[in-house]
């Protein structure tokens, strides 16, 4: 039986009991926006959370624009990996730790309104009584409100048995 503190479990423990209640995903992104302070300050929503996906939004608004008047890279690069983040940790089974290692992101068209991203992640192998880690790329797409790809956001997670 997974172990009730691990990330994993707390992070799909959480977004289920909130997720049900009134104003639930506002609250559980509130929740959130506090445990990860630097993604906080994008205010990103979850919109949905589930072993291997995720998808959250991110509102147009002046604190996260640029001098081009569109959406900031950083920015968008912030929601791209909360995207993809959410996802391979909703991923993990418990025995597993995971750190992004790398990244990247590729910028098709300015962004401008709410930009939605979705982030898809493998389940993770567990290994055969061995301390190796895997590596496993994780990609979230961010769209804007026509449904136009403005981004793609790819990182490569380090996975391992957890200490």
């Amino acid at each position: 039986m997974p172990a009730p503190d691990t990330p994993t479990n707390s992070l799909l423990a959480s977004w289920h009991r909130a997720r049900s209640l009134p104003a639930g995903k506002a609250l559980f992104s509130f929740a959130l926006r506090r445990k990860v302070p630097y993604s906080g300050t994008i205010r990103a929503r979850v919109d949905e959370l589930t072993p291997g996906y995720a998808r959250v939004r991110m509102a147009d608004r002046p604190r996260v624009r640029n001098h081009f008047n569109s959406i900031h890279a950083v920015a968008m690069t912030n929601l791209g990996e909360l995207a993809s983040g959410l996802a391979m940790t909703a991923a993990m089974p418990p025995e597993l730790r995971g750190i992004p290692v790398h990244f990247t992101i590729e910028f098709v068209k300015k962004a401008r309104g709410e930009i939605v991203a979705e982030g898809r992640a493998p389940i993770p192998e567990i290994p055969d009584e061995t301390t190796e880690q895997r590596e496993y790329e994780v990609e979230a797409i961010l769209e804007d409100q026509t449904g136009a790809r403005v981004a793609r956001f790819t990182a490569r997670w380090a996975v391992g048995p957890g200490t």
